[in-house]
Parts: C-alpha cells; sequence; structure tokens
C-alpha cells in the first residue's frame, strides 16, 4: 500500500515504489538524486514546520522540500 512520506516518522524506514501521475515536473529531478523505485531511506528528521524533510539513502542525507516529497509513493518497511 503506498503511503507518503509526510505519513513517517523520524526512524522510520521506507521503500520507494513510485511516483505520484501529478508530479510529472518533478519526476526527473527525483530520479538524479537517486531516488529510483525500490530504493530504501530512513527519515532523519523534519524541520520544525514540516518543511524540509531529510532521508538518508545510499551513504548520504538528502533533503527534500514538501512539494517535492509528496510526489513519492512510498511502503513503511
Amino acid at each position: 500500500m503506498a503511503i507518503r512520506l509526510k505519513n513517517l516518522n523520524v526512524g522510520d524506514l521506507g521503500k520507494i515504489i513510485g511516483f505520484d501521475q501529478a508530479g510529472k515536473a518533478y519526476r526527473k529531478r527525483l530520479l538524479a538524486m537517486g531516488l529510483t523505485p525500490g530504493t530504501a531511506f530512513s527519515v532523519t528528521r523534519f524541520a520544525p514546520l514540516g518543511d524540509p524533510v531529510e532521508i538518508k539513502l545510499r551513504g548520504f542525507s538528502l533533503s527534500l522540500r514538501k512539494d517535492e516529497a509528496a510526489v513519492l509513493l512510498i511502503e513503511k518497511l
């Protein structure tokens, strides 16, 4: 079942399963940053107002804005 990144908590593990159809403008950008389907990650932290969110994947930390993160379809691990 696909959920959104905003539904995870700090310390949760997730796996990217795809991209929302409404986010075609961000899809290519996210793929270039290494956010490909099947990639596992952990949620490191949320900013005080929830934007941006920091995730750790493939050995590096990545910060995503709310609109970019909303495009990702996630499976909680």
